[in-house]
């Protein structure tokens, strides 16, 4: 019975998100596994760890800010310098 429950509701999700579920096999730009994004929180798990924890929620989320705009960068191929100079000059005061 309690097999048969989460049985029951994962048969469900697979129900709901089926167009969802193998997006890959019709659009070739989307991967077929999520290591891009698991390699995209590593730093912030590193940084965690080495620390081991942000002192403050404003640290934590100007450190996410950071890491996102960079590894952006990285994946474009793009100039971070480049990047954070635009958004330095970009930003309203």
């Amino acid at each position: 019975p309690e097999n048969q429950k989460k049985l029951r509701a994962f048969h469900k999700r697979m129900i709901k998100h089926k167009e969802y579920i193998l997006t890959f096999l019709y659009h070739f730009h989307v991967p077929a596994d999520n290591n891009a994004s698991e390699r995209a929180i590593r730093n912030v798990k590193v940084k965690q760890k080495v620390s081991g924890q942000f002192k403050t929620e404003n640290g934590a989320q100007v450190y996410a800010v950071i890491r996102s705009v960079t590894d952006t960068c990285i994946k474009n191929g793009q100039n971070i310098f480049g990047a954070f100079k635009t958004i330095a000059i970009l930003k309203p005061e």
